[in-house]
């Protein structure tokens, strides 16, 4: 890790090309300079070691945040890092990092699509998944949040980040079902085929993943993120024009809006309820946290209507970790950047982000939302069912 970091660094190449052996280098490394460093405070000059400067810089934790309209895919905020003149890197769009529990949105949308409902009850117990042609097989650790004991519904096992659920429903539905449809919600990086994907084992961009989750706040069409619209020069003559937004359906309008259902359950009671509870967001809001292992990385995405959010926390390397699920959780590190960026949205009159509630369908819907109502209707067939059995 600072083998390299030390081969990264512009010292490392200018040494290099004025002909430094590696000892050489080792030495003028490891030899007190006067440097400029980013501080959270302003650029300071001090004088330090540059192997310790390069330590410094890998312990700071960076963050990255996109913000979409869902509808049109206008990117409406982009913050690739915490400074781009020290860390010349875009983590929203170069960066793929292990998304942990955001993926697991992709799991529970291609069960709904295959006519689950989030009142569906399950018992949370472990339930191994065999793979490899059933040479191997695997069961998920209870996971990031404390395990909850007992029945389960769908829509509950989401809201708290449950991984033996989650696991049990990709042992059900399978993994090609989930990678082709996170594929279709624009996911670009490889997804294996592997029933670990359900709970995130695989990496995605912040650019990715906020672009996947506006299909369920756009009635399940997919609109490409879009920055660059049109260039011009001094004079307004227009330079460039982008004509050809991409737009395609990934899943059905009643898919999308149950997962909205589904995902503002995380809010409502599950592991995003801060969001509420402590900053006073209490219009309609969808998420998911996400956190990966060892803690070091921090997800939270968030769906209104009119804007879909992603953020990502964690230090450049993925070996530089928090000491623990309290402090590193993505509920602990992403999700309050998203907290404080939506406070600031909704005060700004200008911007004309309502809070409204996510629109119906256009057709009824045939997945009952209502769990009271679905409990009894399986009473009934369950009734009719053991009258038949006879």
């Amino acid at each position: 890790m600072l083998d390299s970091g030390i081969r990264h660094s512009d010292r490392y190449k200018e040494l290099r090309l004025e002909g430094e052996s590696d000892e050489e280098i080792r030495k003028n490394f490891n030899t007190p300079d006067t440097i400029n460093l980013f501080t959270w405070h302003g650029d300071i000059d001090t004088l330090i070691k540059p192997i310790d400067s390069i330590i410094y810089c890998k312990f700071l934790l960076r963050n990255a945040l996109m913000s979409m309209d869902p509808v049109t895919g206008y990117v409406k905020a982009w913050v690739g890092g915490i400074n781009f003149e020290h860390f010349n890197y875009d983590q929203v769009y170069k960066g793929t990092r292990q998304v942990g529990s955001t993926a697991k949105p992709f799991t529970y949308a291609v069960a709904i699509e295959n006519g689950y409902s989030p009142c569906m009850p399950e018992q949370n117990v472990p339930d191994s998944i065999p793979y490899d042609n059933g040479r191997k097989k695997w069961c998920p650790n209870s996971g990031k949040t404390e395990t909850i004991s007992g029945i389960l519904t769908l829509r509950q096992a989401l809201a708290h980040s449950q991984n033996w659920i989650t696991a049990h429903l990709m042992k059900e539905i399978t993994p090609p079902p989930v990678i082709a449809l996170a594929q279709k919600m624009g996911v670009t990086s490889p997804i294996p085929n592997s029933p670990t994907i359900c709970i995130g084992s695989f990496e995605a961009s912040v650019f990715d993943m906020t672009g996947a989750y506006s299909v369920f706040a756009n009635k399940g069409i997919w609109s490409q993120p879009t920055v660059l619209l049109r260039i011009e020069d001094k004079n307004g003559h227009v330079l460039y024009q982008n004509n050809r937004v991409q737009q395609k359906p990934a899943m059905d309008e009643q898919t999308a809006y149950v997962m909205t259902y589904m995902l503002k359950g995380v809010i409502e009671e599950g592991t995003g309820t801060r969001l509420r509870a402590k900053y006073g967001l209490n219009n309609p809001i969808g998420g998911k946290t996400g956190t990966t292992n060892t803690n070091s990385d921090g997800w939270f995405i968030g769906i209104t209507p009119q804007l879909v959010t992603g953020v990502w926390t964690g230090c450049e390397d993925r070996d530089i970790h928090f000491r623990s699920e309290r402090l590193g959780e993505g509920a602990n590190t992403a999700l309050p950047i998203f907290a404080l960026y939506m406070q600031r949205v909704y005060a700004n009159p200008l911007l004309d982000i309502k809070k409204d509630d996510f629109a119906l369908p256009k057709k009824p819907l045939d997945i009952i939302l209502d769990c009271a109502v679905y409990s009894q209707q399986q009473k009934g067939t369950n009734a009719v069912n053991k009258k038949l059995s006879f």
